[in-house]
């Protein structure tokens, strides 16, 4: 595109406002009665260039407005993620679909369907964040180098022009070289910098504050940067853990590479006969807990042996797991979230005849780890049709689990007999026996129980932590610099016999206009006019 020539020499690409030499108004700003210094009239990439693809969507992702819109959407979008608890939050044993549609109800089931209940993880949402960052990388560019360039390269002396249409103006009929030394020294003991050309002069503090808006988008950048990062594997880990007393899980996040066993879970309740704690005991209406803890060994993985095999696993550590003090290894924390105490494990059974009380055999059906056949003496054997954990009746009244946690377990079970042809099924959920035909010689009868405790634990690595506090601090520091401190100029210069004192500053007029004031009644210069009340 053709440059725009001035008057003083100088080539000014096409959409600059201002003369980047002298200052005086070109094209755009010939009319306007107040100039507009916004980037110092200097022009932007995406005012220079409109031809190729790469100009057009620089242009797009330039415009303020743009990025408005997208904060905006992102907002509206992340405020559907609160309508109803993320899946994070919800029970880790529940199946989600069934969770929103029991809980919720229609509502529920849309929410699930339409993907809100990972809304923070799910594509389209990882694509607003990445826009918005695309948006403030280009619109900060976009205006940075120009301002830059403008305040690192402008000039003392300024056209005529661009004194008289500054926001204060005064003029007075002066002789400039005797009031000059004093002029300086007034405005260094403002703190100004100065600089001369001849017997023009500018004065400049607080450049720096120009730059806060920058400096902020930059720590935003890096703050969308690090919740990106998150969706990235090996980032950000945040699971539960349920472990079982006695028992070996894999932890999840770790790729199979470490173990944790639960040797013991222990609760540590008040003393409800101290009166130290009775207050407390009271308010919560009974018995109050302590402290509970999960003494833990951490096992890894032998990349020899297969996986999951417990004897390929090398003991790591040993831990007590405690509230607000987690074990840490690897980079990844365990922590005390949660328990359950006298979680069912094992059911025992007793096969009997029915007319004459006698006892045929016992069985143990593991409640998680159940058996499609169990033997009993003489031949007899006991089959295992079906099974359900939690045992509920569903809309269309038949026999579901809500989860895979025994809490109301269920069984369909099948007597064999070496004495008869004919196979007995019986119905037995807890307190409750049922014979669908009323023919059966043999009942199944529940004997004895065994329970144990459940320690909940969160699984958590997050390397993108630092990233996002460093970004938020960058934040905090272009927010401060931006807000606290403001760029300040004055120009005084002779012009046709008179001395013309301009000024402008990014913000705070009010105090600028006092400054301004001080600096003119030190100079015997006449007062400024703010050209905006000017009638």
């Amino acid at each position: 595109m053709n440059n725009l020539s001035c008057s003083c020499g100088q080539q000014n690409p096409q959409g600059t406002d201002l003369c980047g030499g002298c200052g005086k108004p070109l094209v755009a700003s010939e009319n306007q009665q107040v100039l507009n210094m916004r980037y110092e009239g200097a022009a932007r990439r995406s005012q220079t260039y409109n031809k190729t693809i790469v100009d057009q969507i620089w242009n797009f992702f330039s415009s303020v407005k743009v990025g408005i819109w997208i904060i905006v959407i992102l907002l509206l979008a992340s405020s559907l993620g609160t309508i109803l608890p993320q899946e994070m939050y919800i029970p880790p044993t529940v199946n989600p679909a069934e969770y929103y549609q029991d809980q919720y109800g229609f509502l529920g089931q849309v929410y699930y369907e339409l993907g809100f209940h990972n809304l923070y993880q799910s594509w389209w949402y990882l694509l607003l964040m990445a826009a918005l960052t695309v948006s403030l990388i280009i619109a900060s560019v976009d205006r940075f180098f120009p301002l830059y360039r403008s305040l690192k390269h402008q000039r003392v002396h300024k056209h005529i022009n661009f004194m008289k249409k500054q926001r204060l103006v005064s003029e007075t009929q002066l002789d400039i070289a005797p009031n000059k030394e004093k002029w300086l020294s007034s405005l260094k003991g403002k703190k100004y910098n100065v600089r001369t050309d001849g017997t023009a002069i500018l004065a400049e503090k607080g450049r720096f504050a120009r730059w806060g808006p920058y400096i902020n988008h930059i720590g935003l950048i890096i703050f969308l940067i690090g919740g990106m990062l998150r969706f990235f594997p090996g980032m950000f880990v945040d699971h539960h853990l349920w472990v079982r007393e006695g028992d070996t899980e894999v932890i999840p996040g770790t790729n199979g590479e470490y173990y944790l066993e639960n040797h013991q879970f222990i609760v540590e309740l008040y003393d409800e006969n101290d009166e130290l704690f009775q207050t407390a005991i009271d308010r919560a209406g009974g018995v109050v807990v302590k402290t509970y803890q999960t003494n833990v060994t951490l096992y890894q993985r032998n990349d020899d042996g297969p996986v999951g095999s417990q004897r390929d696993l090398q003991e790591v550590d040993t831990y007590q797991i405690r509230v607000n003090d987690p074990f840490k290894f690897d980079g990844f924390g365990l922590y005390q979230v949660d328990y359950k105490l006298h979680e069912l494990n094992k059911m025992m059974f007793t096969v009997e005849h029915d007319e004459t009380g006698e006892t045929i055999g016992e069985f143990t059906v593991d409640l998680f780890y159940p058996e499609q056949q169990y033997d009993l003496p003489n031949d007899y054997y006991v089959k295992l049709q079906d099974y359900l954990p939690d045992y509920y009746l569903n809309n269309d009244g038949i026999p579901s689990t809500k989860s895979r946690i025994p809490d109301n377990p269920a069984f369909i079970f099948e007597v064999n007999s070496p004495n008869q042809e004919k196979k007995e099924v019986s119905f037995l959920t807890i307190g409750r026996n049922f014979d669908p035909t009323d023919e059966n010689v043999y009942s199944i009868r529940l004997s004895d129980l065994e329970t144990k405790h459940v320690s909940a634990l969160i699984v958590r690595k997050d390397y993108t932590l630092p990233i996002l506090v460093i970004g938020g601090f960058i934040f905090m520091i272009g927010l401060v610099q931006g807000s606290y401190w403001t760029h300040r100029r004055i120009w005084i210069q002779e012009e046709n016999g008179k001395v013309m004192m301009a000024g402008h500053t990014n913000k705070n007029w009010y105090a600028f206009k006092r400054e301004m004031a001080e600096v003119a009644k030190e100079a015997e210069l006449e007062q400024p006019v703010d050209r905006t009340e000017d009638k």
